[in-house]
């Protein structure tokens, strides 16, 4: 069994019959919907539904036959997983990079618990060190809200698809990633600026959201809680 899916397997000690479950996008996420569908196809697990955070993952969750329910349906969720492309040493995250972040984040602002899955690759001491802050932005004028992100401190491009076409996301807007030589050197700030910017529909800068965060590697399981 891969890092990745070891961190799935560690989630899936935390989740319980009759819960409604946020389920993740991105390859880490998939272990965890594979494994959950499996438990529930074999009856070790009853009575779960999902909430996808993408087409993708729903699809995926039907093929398992994984009942789901939108996010309308129910007033909180029971957990959510889900994993990230950066964790640093506060547990705050860059996420993003499997084109899913508004939804994700919109989900993980609805539940009691949101779990964070990974390998230990991911964990960097600083947000930016290791690769782009996704950001998600309109299509209208979106030069232009690439030419602002670009006054940041940063290197900023639209998300370009191989045949050049814009990248987009479910929601049908477009992506940009923005590329920070020495890392983000305020994460907060850098969060209340983006929300504030007309054009700059959501962030790859998950704050303060994490509950718990598994971390697979060579040594083992490690799971790490914010210190109170």
């Amino acid at each position: 069994m891969d890092l990745k899916a070891q961190a799935a397997a560690a989630a899936l000690e935390y989740v319980r019959n009759g819960m409604t479950i946020g389920l993740g996008t991105g390859s880490t996420t998939s272990y965890f919907v594979d494994l959950l569908g499996e438990k529930l196809k074999q009856g070790e697990l009853k009575d779960i539904r999902g909430v996808p955070t993408s087409e993708k993952t729903a699809s995926r969750a039907r093929a398992l036959k994984i009942p789901l329910v939108s996010l309308d349906d129910v007033p909180e969720l029971d957990l959510v997983v889900d994993g990230a492309d950066e964790v640093d040493p506060q547990l705050d995250l860059i996420k993003g990079l499997g084109r899913a972040l508004l939804r994700e984040k919109i989900v993980e602002s609805h539940t009691r618990r949101f779990i964070v899955v990974v390998d230990e690759s991911k964990l960097v001491p600083k947000l930016g060190k290791k690769g782009p802050l996704p950001v998600e932005i309109l299509p209208y004028a979106a030069k232009a809200h690439v030419r602002w992100l670009n006054t940041l401190g940063c290197r900023a491009e639209l998300w370009l698809e191989t045949d050049g076409t814009p990248a987009t996301t479910d929601n049908g807007n477009y992506l940009a990633k923005c590329w920070f030589e020495d890392g983000i050197p305020d994460a907060y700030e850098l969060a209340e600026k983006l929300a504030w910017r007309a054009g700059i529909v959501e962030h790859g800068l998950f704050l303060g959201m994490a509950s718990l965060v598994i971390v697979a590697g060579q040594e083992g399981i490690r799971k790490l809680e914010v210190k109170q």
